[in-house]
């Protein structure tokens, strides 16, 4: 029987009525990287003899009658967790020798769960990129088209579900990186509400593992349904018991609604500083369809909606001030120069990315109570709708591309843009803090996945996740890529 593409879900249901060990899941994940992945490239770090041993120790744990909510699955981890005896790089090439000594909480919590861990899945260097490569482990290959990017940064983990290699996979996001990957791959992905999921462990090479917070990053789950998403979210969203102790715990809202129709939806498909191109407002209108056709509230506008042409220039602000910690100081000094040389009416994404990168505090609590305002507002939109349904990004997945990042430009339709400014639809979500999740919507006319995300309310991530599952049901979810 062919296992490579059943859900979670599913899978976890066989080894329980006893229709497959963990050692046949493992030697059948294990015979189909071997297979595939030397055109793919998602596994960067493969653990093998250890998932081997771990599945035994599953199948002999379930014969003594014992069962955990992982028990004997093979899943796998982005490469920029922390996982005792295997590298944390990063993509940085002087940290390629670099082995933690333990494991990242989230990696604890899957061993706990009973997960087969078969390895670690490629990132872009330092995380900062929507493709998947560096000069430790090369170029992460999407499984739809060879010569495309499976998205970034968790794009290995995105092309490792795509391929089959296991059920689940755990990575990160700040600017789309577990939604983008997913819409490339056409899979689905959940980014959590900031601050619900911890992510000790989860930090460049070299540095302890405390339990401290990067400003709008998130850990999060990737699946091959949205069901799938709920079930490792569930493993995912304890507290740190370094920071509120170990008998606290959190309980999520239930869903909004239980039905299609009962839900209001506003559907966005036009971004005031970039356009959408044709196969994503496709996907766009799918979603929409199946909506109406089901008898949900499907608004295309509505007066609450935070501006999202501020969202992108404080989101930009925000996000460069966090990701600028570590910057060596002569950069520093050279970006601070060319911030101080600015017109002051230039608000252009490029502008305000240089501000953020030198923000004073001052400043910095002044862009953060003006991110409070922008969650006031979607407190009030969320009021009136129960989701949000947008673009990811503007395109489908791209070319490869390994030029110099400044430089880069995205093809929409046939007209070029920077390449940073698709990262606008990932920023409405980061920039507030909300969840989304990332489905599959269909493909495009060229064959490749389309996927679209879903807003919801701060901490009502099962709302979102719901809504998920039902248009799964409506629209079909996702489907395997022709390999080999």
């Amino acid at each position: 029987m062919e296992w490579a593409y059943r859900t979670a879900e599913q899978t976890l249901a066989a080894l329980r009525a006893g229709e497959v060990t963990s050692v046949e899941l493992t030697e059948a994940s294990i015979a189909r990287i071997e297979k595939y992945d030397g055109a793919v490239n998602a596994i960067c770090v493969p653990d093998f003899e250890r998932a081997r041993a771990a599945a035994r120790e599953a199948d002999a744990a379930r014969a003594r009658g014992e069962d955990r909510p992982l028990l004997g699955l093979p899943v796998t981890v982005k490469e920029s967790y922390n996982i005792a005896g295997l590298p944390t790089t990063w993509g940085i090439p002087e940290f390629a020798g670099y082995l933690p000594e333990e494991d990242a909480l989230q990696v604890s919590r899957l061993k706990a769960a009973g997960a087969v861990l078969l390895g670690k899945t490629n990132v872009p260097l330092v995380l900062r990129d929507w493709q998947s490569y560096n000069d430790i482990y090369g170029v992460t290959n999407n499984p739809w088209d060879l010569d495309r990017s499976p998205g970034g940064s968790s794009g290995g983990s995105a092309a490792a579900l795509a391929a089959g290699y296991g059920a689940l996979s755990i990575g990160s996001d700040i600017a789309g990186s577990l939604r983008v990957p997913a819409h490339f791959c056409g899979v689905y992905a959940h980014k959590p509400t900031y601050g619900l999921t911890p992510s000790r462990g989860h930090l460049a090479p070299g540095a302890p593992a405390l339990p401290t917070a990067i400003d709008l990053a998130v850990v999060g789950p990737m699946a091959r349904s949205a069901r799938d998403l709920a079930l490792l979210l569930d493993l995912m969203v304890a507290p740190d018991p370094l920071t509120l102790g170990l008998a606290y715990t959190v309980n999520l809202p239930a869903p909004r609604h239980d039905r299609l129709a009962d839900f209001r939806v506003l559907v966005l498909d036009e971004h005031p500083t970039l356009p959408t191109g044709s196969s994503v407002r496709a996907g766009i209108e799918r979603v929409a369809a199946a909506l109406i056709a089901a008898g949900a509230r499907v608004e295309r506008h509505s007066p609450l909606l935070p501006d999202l042409t501020d969202t992108a220039a404080l989101y930009s602000r925000l996000l460069t001030a966090a990701l600028s910690v570590n910057m060596p100081a002569p950069a520093y000094e050279q970006i601070r120069t060319a911030a101080a040389q600015l017109d002051p009416a230039d608000d252009s994404p490029a502008a305000e990315s240089l501000r953020g990168m030198v923000l004073g505090h001052r400043d910095w609590l002044a862009a953060d109570a003006r991110r409070e305002q922008h969650r006031h507002g979607w407190r009030a939109l969320f009021a009136e709708f129960d989701a949000v349904v947008c673009p990811v990004s503007p395109t489908p997945a791209f070319p490869h591309d390994h030029t110099d990042w400044q430089t880069r430009r995205i093809d929409i339709d046939g007209a070029d843009h920077p390449y940073g400014d698709q990262m606008a639809w990932a920023g409405v979500a980061t920039m507030s803090g909300l969840p989304a999740t990332a489905i599959p919507a269909g493909r495009g006319d060229d064959g490749l996945p389309v996927g679209v995300q879903i807003l919801g309310p701060m901490f009502c991530d099962r709302t979102p996740l719901r809504l998920a599952e039902l248009l799964e049901r409506e629209i079909g979810g996702f489907e395997p890529p022709a390999l080999g």
